[in-house]
């Protein structure tokens, strides 16, 4: 499924299904994110979704802020009721 352009700094490209995460780059955080969410969909929960447990921050901002992209990650899911197998 091709992805469509958008303009938000967060979106990335599909590339891989998900799977648990032991240590997580952040290219594969924001791979994980697009397969989610999609890519615009991904883009406005990184850019608008403040984050439980994150201080009033958003993913986007918590990751700007030098947050491990595992926290963040789980922290979405958590807030977005993603099967834990899916961690």
């Amino acid at each position: 499924m091709p992805t469509l352009p958008t303009r938000c700094r967060y979106a990335t490209k599909r590339s891989r299904p998900l799977g648990n995460l032991v240590g997580v780059r952040l290219t594969e955080f924001h791979e994980r994110v697009t397969l989610r969410f999609g890519s615009t969909y991904g883009a406005s929960v990184l850019a608008d979704h403040v984050l439980t447990g994150f201080d009033g921050r958003t993913a986007g901002q918590a990751i700007d802020d030098g947050a491990d992209p595992r926290d963040v990650w789980r922290a979405l899911c958590v807030d977005f009721d993603v099967p834990r197998e899916q961690w």
